[in-house]
């Protein structure tokens, strides 16, 4: 793999409930670019999908500091279409737990093509 594709990609981003933010942010991982956006969303139950969108769009495509977007899965399920098209190798996408919501497998876009791959 071609070095320049991961070079600079050095931060994590996150999209999250606020537990899950919070949490991460005291581990040190809270950057805000020269343009003044972080590298971080707080997401309820009352925010829509389109900003989610929006976010997710700015960590994927636009900052190329960006190694890692982890998202809960309970806010991936709301963009899943999304999320389950993703294929680009950086960044990363990961789906964790929240506190509220268990991790479910099934769901799991990588591990969706994972098992893809392996039953080939």
């Amino acid at each position: 793999m071609s070095k320049s594709l991961y070079k600079g990609r050095n931060l994590i981003g996150l999209i999250g409930d606020e537990d899950t933010v919070t949490g991460l942010l005291l581990t040190g991982i809270g950057d805000i670019d020269e343009k003044q956006r972080p590298n971080f969303m707080v997401v309820d139950k009352k925010t829509p999908a389109q900003d989610i969108m929006t976010k997710f769009d700015e960590l994927t495509k636009t900052r190329k500091d960006i190694g890692i977007v982890l998202i809960n899965q309970w806010i991936a399920n709301e963009i899943r279409a999304t999320i389950d098209s993703y294929d680009a190798p950086f960044p990363t996408i990961l789906e964790i737990p929240s506190k509220d919501y268990p991790y479910d497998p099934s769901k799991d876009s990588v591990l969706k093509r994972i098992q893809k791959l392996t039953d080939e």
